[in-house]
């Protein structure tokens, strides 16, 4: 992300300008994620908040009762606003998002509270909550056989300050569903300023209690914690959906 933060700092101004104006591309990139859905210690993530601002968590359907996400990110490719490779055009991370709104206002969207990147440089990044990892690691891999597809990701990330956060899962790969939206992501420092995440993508949703679909998942293991996010895995943490997003394609601008 080391041009989106390059973009974001030279249109910092832009962010604070109204929706109603036309938006500035600042990166493109291809991705394939896995995503953890988490229920967390709500008094423990409403301090991780801004004042004004609370999570939206949802009643029914397949995010029922998240109030957190993790979510593990191989940037594959990554592109500038004119289309051309940045440097470097690859970069691998992890963030936690919370899906928020303003306590008494209209405003909706995201806001991303940590995360840890191998890129040094993207840190602390738009948000300005990224640490630089210590460790990273990542593998991915798959076969097929008779038409059935499996795969196996190990993710680990790790801070100076005892930051962590791992997964590592093995699945049955199952049909996937198109979706894409346009989301508002706020910085926690000041909610007023904000950036535009668009995207399209394919999400398989290998286990969910809610939805129940066909649970693909074979193995799974994950740790989290320490340091900044050390009271949101306290050891009472729920996972509530395993989900994978064999691609997701982004854009992301400032209003």
């Amino acid at each position: 992300m080391k041009s989106f933060k390059r973009a974001a700092a030279a249109g910092a101004a832009a962010l604070c300008l109204s929706g109603a104006q036309a938006q500035t591309l600042l990166e493109q990139a291809a991705e394939h994620r896995f995503q953890l859905d988490f229920h967390v210690n709500d008094a423990a993530l409403a301090k991780m908040l801004p004042a004004g601002w609370e999570a939206v968590i949802a009643a029914q359907g397949p995010a029922k009762d998240a109030n957190l996400r993790m979510i593990f990110i191989d940037r594959m490719a990554i592109m500038g606003a004119d289309g051309k490779p940045a440097s470097p055009p690859t970069a691998r991370l992890v963030y936690l998002a919370i899906p928020v709104k303003q306590t008494a206002g209209a405003a909706v969207g995201q806001m991303i509270i940590h995360g840890i990147t191998e890129n040094a440089a993207d840190a602390p990044g738009a948000f300005g909550v990224y640490q630089p990892a210590s460790a990273a690691k990542m593998s991915r891999s798959s076969s097929a056989s008779q038409g059935v597809v499996t795969g196996a990701e190990d993710w680990e990330f790790a801070a100076a300050g005892g930051e962590r956060m791992e997964v590592h899962v093995e699945y049955e790969r199952g049909p996937a569903v198109k979706g894409g939206a346009e989301v508002k992501f706020f910085q926690p420092a000041d909610a007023a300023k904000y950036l535009l995440f668009k995207t399209e993508q394919a999400i398989d949703i290998m286990r969910n209690p809610t939805t129940n679909p066909p649970d693909h998942v074979r193995k799974f293991s994950y740790k989290a914690g320490g340091g900044k996010i050390a009271a949101l895995f306290d050891g009472t943490e729920k996972v509530v959906s395993w989900d994978s997003f064999p691609w997701y394609v982004r854009a992301v601008s400032a209003p």
